[in-house]
């Protein structure tokens, strides 16, 4: 296991199988799990060094926690002769921003996408990319180090973290200013085996700036256009990307003239979207992603039709004076973690606690977590 995730721990456990994890630093699995810690979870000869020096009997598969170790866990794959995707080329496709986007058929609407480095100006990429664009890590993930320019003064801040002497390390992108949605799913055969959708409240890069992260699972029947649009977008795009077997995350942006393609990514979604998943379709994807990675057949139901209830989940914030009896004082939740103490550790997107909501009816669902997050700002 190339990174550390809670539910995916318990996911593996709950097969009869052993995990081993590499890890980078200050990522460290609880007392009882083996690991070994490396520098940078994306240099595949260091983990590599890491799993043969281990003392591990057997080896079933292996699987990546998160984006950082895609590219790493089809590497390992190919060399110890594990079932899965081994192909790691295949594998930077769906890493590598401006190489994903370059790929694709010229009719899938998309940002405009170029390499960037120290010396590119800024007046250069206004003329290519128009007076707002975006900087973020080539093969980034989650927003990190990802800005909105609309000065030079901006730019200067942006590139400052970042590794300005690679030619191939920084992109830049047209600025596309319209909501976010995603769909979730499972690619096998070279066809779409199942999907669900859902929308982000507010747009991850504002997530890592202070907000709330918070999305829920779109009605089907509530939206059948832009479901037939992204259905198209998601096959075409994987298709172009020669996708191995996989579970699948593909972010669009809802623009009046329909979807633009934003990013694609051959790994479990994040955050607590394989659980609303399964509460709302019974989909286990922990499992899909378990079994695709020990070359087994996907053998769970996988429903997609009208579910009873919706879910949504929030990644809460720390908020002084509010507690978990505050929340359920307001509110009726599906579930709710909210520590009594304020020392507890922040994780990603700033989250402090979590929660998640259903509802029958899709855009009720929508306003109650609205007001929850709203409640969680203003107290």
């Amino acid at each position: 296991m190339i990174g550390y995730r809670d539910d995916l721990d318990q996911a593996v456990r709950r097969r009869g199988l052993e995990p081993f994890y590499i890890v980078q630093p200050p990522v460290t699995p609880p007392k009882g799990r083996s690991f070994r810690r490396v520098t940078d979870m994306e240099n595949v000869q260091e983990v590599l060094r890491a799993v043969l020096s281990a003392p591990l009997d057997e080896v079933a598969g292996v699987l990546s926690v998160h984006e950082m170790g895609v590219f790493g866990a089809a590497y390992l794959r190919q060399q110890l002769n594990l079932p899965g995707n081994a192909d790691s080329k295949t594998a930077l496709y769906f890493r590598d921003k401006y190489l994903q986007k370059s790929r694709l058929p010229p009719h899938i609407r998309r940002a405009r996408c170029r390499y960037v480095t120290a010396d590119t100006s800024f007046a250069d990429l206004v003329n290519d990319l128009g007076e707002v664009f975006v900087i973020k890590p080539a093969t980034g993930a989650g927003a990190l180090r990802t800005e909105i320019i609309r000065s030079p003064e901006d730019y200067a801040r942006a590139l400052k973290p970042l590794p300005g002497q690679s030619d191939v390390a920084i992109v830049a992108e047209s600025f596309i200013d319209a909501s976010e949605v995603y769909m979730d799913g499972i690619w096998t055969d070279g066809g779409l085996r199942w999907s669900s959708m859902s929308r982000n409240h507010i747009a991850p890069l504002s997530a890592v700036k202070g907000g709330i992260l918070a999305a829920h699972i779109l009605d089907r029947n509530q939206h059948p256009d832009m479901f037939r649009q992204a259905d198209a977008v998601v096959r075409q795009v994987l298709e172009s990307l020669n996708a191995p077997d996989c579970v699948f995350h593909v972010e669009m942006f809802t623009e009046e003239s329909g979807l633009t393609f934003g990013e694609c990514a051959i790994r479990l979604p994040g955050a607590l979207s394989p659980q609303v998943n399964k509460m709302t379709y019974g989909v286990d994807l922990f499992d899909a992603e378990i079994s695709l990675a020990l070359g087994e057949e996907i053998t769970q139901t996988l429903d997609s039709g009208t579910p009873d209830r919706f879910y949504g989940y929030m990644l809460l914030r720390r908020s002084d004076g509010l507690t978990r009896q505050d929340f359920e004082r307001n509110f009726v939740f599906d579930e709710i973690d909210y520590p009594s103490s304020p020392d507890a550790p922040i994780g990603p997107y700033g989250r402090f606690g979590q929660a998640i909501v259903s509802d029958p009816d899709e855009l009720k669902l929508q306003k109650t977590i609205e007001d929850i997050v709203r409640f969680n700002e203003l107290g």
